[in-house]
């Protein structure tokens, strides 16, 4: 199949490489010349810009900042056609960023409505699981497309889940994204309490990783060196998944809670503490560096 990639950023050029192992024609696009210049040194076919690497595509996979940019990109402008005018009939699109569930909606009825298939298929794993082919994805819209899209996806992640109808993939990353800042909180907490009481970071985390409070933001995004030694404390916090991001995800989460009434304290003090570690220096660092905001705030 022609397969076009429209956003070789960080985790969007190794999905792309890692696509074009199984034996597809990738072309790829990216508006960041950097982004460009990178993806033709790793050896993958680029277009001038998106509708050129989209037309005639069998499946445009998109990896964007939000949903206004996968909305406009759908749809085109005055300037120019958009994605869903230029693809091949009955194309199969997959949107992997990470946006709001009603943006999401909008792209799924954007695409039938011109005739093509469509997923929202966000991901989690960060930077090394696209590098390594480990990223899970959580995908929504119907039976049928899931399956045609699951070999692409099995090419670029360890873990496919149908999560339901349109919008579910986003529904079910922005619930996984908020217990994800919560726990690395809580974490982050628990280490600047124990420096406190005495307790060394690896008796810590002996502990705790093989207890009830084992989690992923601690075996493997363990917010201090040494415990975990590829966690990005050992990097002086760089990203991996960076605070601007999560702060961001935690804004989707933020719309849904409001959207829906729930009762999410614990999710939106998240929100707000994320928030303030992303106005500064923690936007572009890895979001485990929140521990030395704790740190800092501790008298």
């Amino acid at each position: 199949m022609r397969i076009a990639f429209l956003g070789l950023g960080h985790m969007g050029l190794p999905m792309a490489r890692n696509l074009r192992t199984t034996g597809h024609e990738v072309i790829g696009f990216d508006v960041a010349p950097a982004a460009v210049t990178a993806a033709v040194e790793a050896g993958l076919a680029v277009a001038g810009s998106g509708t050129e690497a989209a037309t005639g595509a069998d499946v445009v996979i998109t990896m964007f900042q939000s949903g206004a940019q996968v909305l406009d990109a759908y749809r085109g402008s005055a300037d120019g056609p958009g994605l869903l005018a230029v693809a091949a009939p009955g194309a199969l699109f997959i949107d992997c960023s990470t946006i709001a569930v009603d943006e999401a909606r909008a792209a799924h009825a954007l695409a039938e409505e011109a005739g093509h298939r469509s997923l929202d298929a966000p991901v989690s794993g960060g930077v090394v699981g696209a590098e390594n082919a480990t990223l899970a994805f959580m995908v929504g819209g119907s039976d049928e497309d899931f399956e045609a899209a699951r070999p692409l996806l099995e090419a670029m992640g360890r873990r496919v889940v149908h999560c339901g109808g349109a919008g579910l993939g986003q529904a079910a990353k922005v619930c996984n994204n908020m217990i994800l800042a919560v726990s690395q909180i809580a974490v982050a907490e628990a280490f600047v309490l124990g420096e406190r009481l005495g307790l060394s970071h690896q008796a810590l985390f002996d502990v705790a990783s093989n207890a009830s409070g084992q989690c992923w933001a601690l075996t493997t995004n363990c917010p201090v060196p040494g415990p975990v030694p590829t966690s990005p404390a050992n990097r002086d916090y760089q990203p991996g998944f960076a605070g601007a991001l999560m702060n961001k995800d935690l804004g989707l989460a933020e719309q849904a809670v409001e959207s829906t009434g729930v009762e999410a304290r614990m999710g939106m003090l998240a929100r707000e503490l994320y928030a303030a570690f992303a106005a500064g220096e923690g936007a572009a660092q890895d979001f485990s560096g929140i521990i030395n905001t704790i740190r800092a705030a501790s008298v």
